[in-house]
């Protein structure tokens, strides 16, 4: 015990008790060592941001392996990239104001457009964007505005005939954008509801493979037609393909670049998506550093 160590009351040296023995008065309590307080919080940022680095190209690069691997590729389609082609199917229909309702490898469609889904959509839309603004949620509002744009123009500026080829177009459309949308959940912000259950690394891997295994298809068909899925599907009726280039007057190389150049857009959308994050972490680290 160090001698300048003493009770404050009597000056007696302080032993190593709750209280002096010389004159029985209590020793203040020590204070607290905040120097060795340890919340885990720096350790969670350094692998959150780790994670953030390696874990998208990593999924994206696997994905492209995996759609290439037979077996394994076929799984990609059956359980993922297939139900997004489908629901890329329905979500283009009722944005342009036809009942549609996705299912394993068909989607039904109605032959008209009906006017009441097109009521419905847009009240909901409208709604939604104005509570989003009033909640203070503005990215929700903008996001949900520009869906509200986008459903009123495919409504009321494309004809019906064209709509249906833009909802053919829509099934591996959608899969390409419904991927990319999911892939880019993952750079949710911390403290976020997807972040912190963890969902961002299921939406992470569907729509990272999903994008690489459509993406894979039609980057093939610019050097090998055979890679185009023309033809007919069993119990389905013929592919969409087929039905865009018989019904709807698409050439082969507009179907091919369509596509293709859609789907260069969206690995563009991950990139900055993926730049813009790891940036916005380094700054956030170097402000949170001491």
């Amino acid at each position: 015990m160090s001698l300048t160590e003493r009770c404050p009351s009597c000056g007696a040296p302080r032993l190593p008790m709750p209280a002096c023995p010389e004159c029985r008065a209590p020793y203040p309590a020590p204070a607290p060592d905040a120097g060795v307080r340890w919340t885990g919080e720096d350790e969670e940022r350094v692998l959150d941001k780790r994670l953030l680095q390696i874990a998208p190209p990593a999924v994206l690069i696997l994905g492209f392996i995996i759609v290439r691997a037979g077996v394994l590729g076929s799984l990609v389609r059956i359980f993922d990239s297939m139900w997004l082609h489908e629901i890329g199917h329905a979500v283009t229909a009722w944005l342009s104001g036809f009942a549609a309702f996705p299912g394993p490898w068909r989607t039904s469609i109605g032959e008209t457009r009906s006017p009441a889904l097109t009521l419905v959509l847009v009240v909901a839309l409208g709604a939604g964007a104005y509570l989003a603004h009033r909640a203070g949620r503005r990215k929700l509002a903008v996001a949900a505005g520009v869906v509200l744009l986008l459903a009123l123009a495919l409504t009321l500026g494309v004809k019906p005939h064209a709509a249906q080829g833009l909802i053919l177009f829509g099934g591996d459309a959608g899969a390409l954008v419904l991927g990319t949308a999911l892939f880019v959940t993952f750079f949710a912000a911390r403290g976020s509801y997807l972040q912190v259950s963890w969902l961002r690394w299921g939406f992470l891997f569907l729509g990272g493979f999903a994008f690489a295994d459509v993406f894979t298809v039609w980057w093939r068909a610019r050097h090998d037609l055979e890679a185009i899925p023309f033809g007919e599907i069993e119990g389905v009726g013929h592919s969409d393909p087929t039905r865009l280039v018989d019904e709807h007057g698409w050439s082969v190389p507009q179907l091919v670049t369509r596509y293709v150049a859609l789907g260069v857009v969206c690995l563009v959308v991950m990139a900055i998506f993926y730049v813009i994050n790891l940036v916005a972490r380094r700054s956030s680290d170097r402000r949170a550093s001491p």
